[in-house]
């Protein structure tokens, strides 16, 4: 059933049909290829020899490439853990393979019993046949790893540039009037009794509440307090110069200069 605009059919997203389908299509490539060339090459007894090598590898390792999908996800590469990642999934290649490993042995085993042939897949030995296995594998593993992070890793720029940008505007209630303001517009804010005053380069605005209140969504934005009545925005400060009290005077960059204290000059300088 299919669930909203990114939902798949049982349940799958649209993230993982994608570089699954890709995964069957090259699949079905090299089974074509590899079956064709074996055929031409004069592999095994009979023409449906190689289709039957190349099917049954193709079959498995379709079906095992959503968990690998799945793998990636949970332990994407990320800076600074590259060898955390590699040996992580070089680990996961191992279980990998023996579910490979195992399916085209049963598989090719039964179909070769039925035609009344045998086809000795440990011949040459079970861990020389597994090592010989598990090093295709490796190659395998990593081919639809990286084709599941190619395609999760477009998905997420696609919907990142898809996204709107987020209002980082700040509404205020001046009087009757609704005013939105980008935080980079108001350079500092001052308490005013039971009003708080935000200061822009065009015009002051005069809010109700306090400024305790609104310290707690301006910090956030870049600003700092330095007054017990005052924050200013860090951007917008072109100068610090202590008092001889221990205060501080503040240069803005619009040339206004406002007040601040002691108390917060040690958080004021480690900030700016």
């Amino acid at each position: 059933m299919t669930k909203g605009s990114t939902a798949g059919t049982s349940g799958w997203a649209r993230d993982e049909w994608r570089p699954w389908l890709a995964v069957v299509f090259v699949s079905v490539l090299m089974v074509l290829v590899n079956a064709t060339s074996g055929i031409m090459e004069g592999a095994g007894d009979h023409w449906s020899e190689p289709v039957l090598w190349e099917l049954t590898s193709a079959i498995i390792i379709i079906g095992l490439a959503p968990l690998i999908g799945r793998a990636v996800k949970r332990w994407p590469p990320r800076a600074g853990n590259l060898p955390g990642f590699v040996l992580i999934h070089l680990a996961l290649t191992i279980p990998f393979a023996l579910a490979h490993i195992a399916f085209i042995f049963v598989t090719r085993e039964t179909a070769y019993l039925l035609a009344g042939a045998r086809y000795g897949f440990f011949d040459n030995g079970v861990a020389i046949t597994m090592l010989y296995e598990w090093r295709k594998d490796v190659l395998v593993y990593a081919a639809i790893a990286a084709t599941y992070w190619t395609f999760g890793y477009i998905a997420e720029r696609n919907r990142l540039a898809a996204s709107p940008p987020a209002d980082d505007r700040i509404q205020l209630q001046d009087g009757g009037a609704a005013v939105f303001l980008a935080p980079g517009e108001i350079s500092h804010v001052e308490a005013a009794g039971n009003y708080v005053e935000f200061h822009t380069a065009a015009k002051s605005h005069l809010v109700r509440g306090t400024l305790a209140s609104w310290e707690q969504r301006l910090l956030a934005r870049g600003f700092v307090r330095v007054h017990r009545s005052r924050l200013v925005n860090r951007s917008k400060i072109a100068a610090l110069t202590p008092t001889r009290s221990g205060d501080l005077e503040i240069a803005l960059l619009d040339g206004r200069t406002v007040a601040g204290s002691r108390r917060y000059r040690t958080q004021l300088t480690e900030h700016s």
